[in-house]
């Protein structure tokens, strides 16, 4: 139990919570992902992809419920780390904004957290808790993705992921002590890829659709 307890209170402990549940967030990406790319096989196996998964019930529902844990659990700790780096450095430095390794998606974690926040309720009033009033999976999302507001937003918010991916993916593996000189090279350019193909997987959906390619 102390050990708990000191895990909770640490930066480092709040830390490695981080890190633990982004890499379950990359995991759903990428099983997500993987789902939605059925799409392209057309109305009938977008709609048994949805119909088998839906199919697992009591199963889904507790990922879901499990999912909800730990975005609460992750973003509960950004949140209090944000603001206790803030209160530490009152006076901001004068230095590059690169100084110490930084890029640009480091620097914008924590502002593409919050919009992917935002992103996510949206998308799940638009997709999930949703009356499709009589309408299958596919058709919902045709719908959707014919307005072309809705796809300027989704795919902004795909670029968005992939920046918060990109940093977030080697940085857990750097928080859970795989910071070694000979795998960091490889661990970071394996997030450059996932993020990639978070960004360019999920942004072409709407594209394609709207171009008639399915």
């Amino acid at each position: 139990m102390n050990w708990l307890i000191g895990v909770f209170s640490s930066s480092i402990g709040k830390k490695q919570i981080m890190a633990c549940t982004g890499m379950i967030f990359c995991l759903f990406l990428a099983t997500h992902l993987v789902g939605n790319l059925t799409i392209y096989g057309g109305n009938n196996m977008f709609n048994a992809y949805s119909e088998h998964l839906h199919a697992y019930g009591l199963l889904i529902n507790v990922i879901e419920v499990a999912l909800l844990f730990f975005v609460v659990l992750h973003i509960s700790f950004a949140t209090i780390l944000y603001f206790q780096n803030w209160r530490a450095r009152p006076v901001r430095y004068r230095m590059k904004k690169n100084a110490g390794g930084r890029t640009l998606s480091s620097i914008l974690m924590p502002y593409t957290g919050l919009y992917l926040l935002i992103y996510v309720v949206l998308h799940l009033l638009t997709f999930h808790f949703v009356d499709r009033a009589g309408r299958t999976l596919y058709q919902l999302v045709a719908d959707v993705f014919s307005r072309p507001e809705y796809v300027i937003f989704y795919i902004f918010s795909m670029i968005v992921a992939a920046l918060h991916v990109k940093h977030g993916f080697w940085s857990a593996f750097q928080t859970i002590g795989a910071d070694h000189p000979k795998y960091m090279p490889l661990i970071q350019g394996m997030g450059w890829i996932f993020s990639l193909l978070v960004g360019v997987g999920f942004g072409s959906i709407p594209l394609l659709m709207m171009a008639g390619a399915f």
